[in-house]
């Protein structure tokens, strides 16, 4: 990884859809809004995009922590983007703080974290896991 500004920034725009929404995408009950795991999702491409540029071939930046609020509901057919700013970097972990706004307003807010992994590495260890690890049932509660 090459060194890694503070300040440096990425974005991330989404035209929410249907497949976006709470009632479809977690539970019908809920109301016909811009989903909490979307935000999220938008927040951590705008994260990565923030620090692309510095990673190495064979590398990637995967999300470790996330802390969001989500302030407002945002309906189908409005455009989500979403911000982030790197706020910190030790070593290979990198701290973001994360935004998003629709048209109207900013709808979340939150800080984020990622880890520059060597994708070979990665790719290795899950092999191992793959292997090792049996597929359990779900449990019922």
């Amino acid at each position: 990884m090459k060194d890694v500004p503070i300040g440096s920034t990425g974005s991330f725009t989404l035209l929410v859809g249907p497949q976006h929404l709470a009632s479809q995408f977690k539970d019908a009950i809920l109301p016909p809004v811009f989903a909490t795991p979307m935000m999220v999702l938008a927040m951590e491409n705008a994260a990565l995009n923030a620090v692309r540029a510095f990673l190495e071939p064979g590398e990637s930046a995967v999300g470790t922590k996330v802390e969001v609020e989500h302030l407002a509901a945002t309906p189908a057919g409005h455009w989500v983007r979403a911000e982030a700013e790197v706020v910190g970097v030790e070593g290979r972990r990198l701290r973001f703080r994360v935004a998003a706004y629709d048209e109207a307003e900013q709808v979340g807010a939150g800080t984020h974290e990622r880890m520059v992994v060597d994708l070979d590495r990665l790719e290795s260890r899950l092999a191992s896991k793959r292997l090792a690890t049996p597929v359990l049932p779900p449990t019922r509660e």
